[in-house]
């Protein structure tokens, strides 16, 4: 089987007011870039009418491989698509339609000077708590691996599969939060990272899984992780 141009991974959870119109605004954006590619939908064990959405859409759209498990979670579920992907780029981006497909173009014309390309949510309206995990997360990469980045957890993000692929391979298989992880990882193993603002907006339905005292909670997992991966790469045992 060739190895297409760009692998396209979406996790999905519970999103059947959205994923048809998602998922149709990405085919239709690769599309019209031109791009030999493949759109990877994971859905996480959804417990609405997201998977027979899901199958319909596999039927109409050639270039959309549906992948489901049993619930695992955001990490590991945009983990185990990284290393599925069998694109020379690969793109991940959530399934709520928060960041528009539009921008993918923007990314892409750039990926030539780059390991690592990453849209950071430019105009979000967030709760304060999301606003304070995310910005404790920013300056957590920027202690434990030494480079400032603006939105270390952004889920749209541009990746050279070969400069990754030993990134990815280090992190553990529950990881919370991979993109965190990968975010420092890339930037203490001196890959080239761009950063450009991509608009952020309003999910298209359903809602958040994460909130309040859960979101919290996560935080912690995601902090404490991090933190296990970043004295591993730094060749400390914990």
């Amino acid at each position: 089987m060739a190895t297409p141009e760009l692998s396209v991974v979406m996790p999905v959870h519970n999103e059947e007011a959205a994923i048809a119109l998602v998922a149709g605004e990405w085919v239709g954006e690769v599309d019209r870039l031109g791009l030999d590619y493949e759109l990877v939908v994971y859905d996480d064990g959804s417990t609405d009418a997201t998977a027979a959405t899901l199958e319909r859409l596999g039927r109409a759209l050639p270039r959309l491989v549906v992948r489901s498990h049993a619930n695992r979670g955001h990490g590991p579920m945009i983990l185990r698509g990284y290393r599925e992907a069998r694109g020379d780029w690969i793109f991940q981006t959530d399934s709520d339609g928060e960041m528009p497909a539009a921008s993918l173009g923007d990314l892409w014309a750039e990926r030539d000077g780059y390991d690592v390309l990453l849209g950071y949510r430019e105009g979000r309206q967030t709760t304060p708590i999301r606003w304070i995990v995310t910005q404790a997360a920013r300056s957590l990469v920027q202690v434990l691996f030494g480079r400032r980045l603006r939105d270390v957890n952004t889920p749209f993000r541009l990746m050279r599969r070969e400069a990754i692929a030993p990134l990815v391979a280090a992190l553990p298989d529950d990881c919370f939060a991979p993109n965190v992880a990968l975010s420092g990882l890339a930037a203490r193993a001196g890959l080239r990272i761009c950063e450009r603002p991509v608009p952020h907006g309003t999910r298209r339905g359903g809602r958040s899984s994460l909130g309040g005292r859960r979101l919290r909670r996560a935080a912690m997992r995601s902090f404490r992780q991090t933190v296990v991966i970043a004295l591993r790469a730094r060749g400390v045992r914990r």
